[in-house]
């Protein structure tokens, strides 16, 4: 929810926890996350965090681990957050210090995991997938077994934003996000039984580690043409899955308190200082819209697996323009089959 530092944050700490407070309106309230930019350079966030919790509020943090120390990870732990995420871009510091731009922030940000496990509090390895670290993505999983972490996501890059300033060279291109998501579907499946299937991932892991991708919504549509056809069973809960949640289960929440479909799609569903969340979140026609796979176009409104799988509207908005235009990454042509290994 907060971005960046005091100064830019146009929407005080109480109007912030009025926002909060109406999420329990409708009953059992949504998982917040508080993201940013960098939520912790919000001084007042332990007043958000006090309020969500006093109103039995989940929520998760995300963050980069550069301000983390002992005294930060008293504060959060106290406030029993559902889980916090640190983003590390890379198993070698060379690596992810080069991706972000400063030496040292690996080590700071291992130093935070550390601290969060050590404080009882679930983590969450982040990793951007680009071609500077896709070779390193068995290692990010040896890694995050060895700090402990509850879950490692993989995130497949959005040209929008900070993902739009990547140089071409560092992109994975559609055969790549194809290989990639096969090589996860590899390490998550091991091994494979619909019977230990949990709703928060679509494979179970031999360890507690859960490994997902986001912004990959193609990715239902291999668990289809590759486990399906072994698994009946399997198939019938891949038929309730979807790959797209921006705006049907997700949305996000800016500092101005303007409402998007996610994180990644720049186009407003609404304003929280005129309107409440859940008047937007039913109402909105932009979460209408982007909810309705009859609304998708190109090849993703053709697509025999549109339903489950929707492409990504973010990934759709920043190459096409149009937020329900076609999957710019994704390989498959409807009706026809692909020839991958995996």
């Amino acid at each position: 929810m907060p971005e960046r530092g005091d100064e830019l944050f146009e929407l005080p700490a109480k109007e912030f926890t009025a926002i909060l407070g109406s999420l329990v309106d409708k009953g059992r309230p949504p998982l917040v996350v508080f993201s940013g930019g960098e939520p912790l350079m919000r001084s007042d966030l332990p007043e958000l965090l006090a309020c969500a919790k006093g109103r039995g509020i989940p929520f998760a943090i995300a963050t980069n681990g550069a301000l983390v120390d002992a005294a930060v990870t008293k504060m959060l732990a106290s406030y029993g957050p559902h889980r916090v995420s640190v983003s590390l871009d890379g198993a070698r510091a060379a690596t992810h210090d080069d991706f972000r731009g400063e030496k040292g922030s690996f080590d700071k940000a291992i130093n935070a995991l550390k601290l969060f496990k050590e404080a009882g509090i679930s983590t969450q390895l982040n990793c951007s997938v680009s071609a500077r670290n896709v070779s390193e993505r068995d290692e990010i999983v040896e890694l995050a077994r060895e700090l402990g972490a509850a879950a490692l996501h993989f995130f497949l890059l959005v040209p929008v934003g900070c993902g739009a300033e990547l140089p071409d060279s560092m992109r994975l291109g559609a055969e790549n996000y194809e290989e990639f998501l096969l090589w996860l579907m590899g390490t998550q499946a091991k091994p494979l039984h619909p019977s230990t299937l949990h709703p928060s991932t679509l494979y179970p892991l031999p360890s507690t580690l859960e490994i997902r991708a986001t912004c990959a919504p193609h990715q239902t549509r291999i668990v289809r043409q590759k486990v399906s056809a072994r698994s009946p069973e399997f198939a019938g809960r891949a038929a309730m899955m979807r790959g797209c949640l921006a705006g049907s289960v997700i949305a996000f929440i800016s500092h101005k308190g303007e409402v998007f479909p996610c994180g990644y799609l720049p186009v407003p569903a609404g304003d929280l200082k005129k309107q409440t969340f859940w008047e937007i979140w039913e109402n909105s026609e932009v979460f209408k819209t982007i909810s309705d796979p009859g609304a998708l176009k190109g090849k993703c409104g053709t697509c025999e697996f549109k339903v489950i799988c929707g492409g990504c509207r973010a990934r759709a908005f920043g190459t096409t323009g149009d937020y329900m235009g076609q999957e710019p990454y994704c390989l498959y042509e409807p009706g026809k089959r692909i020839k991958a290994k995996g």
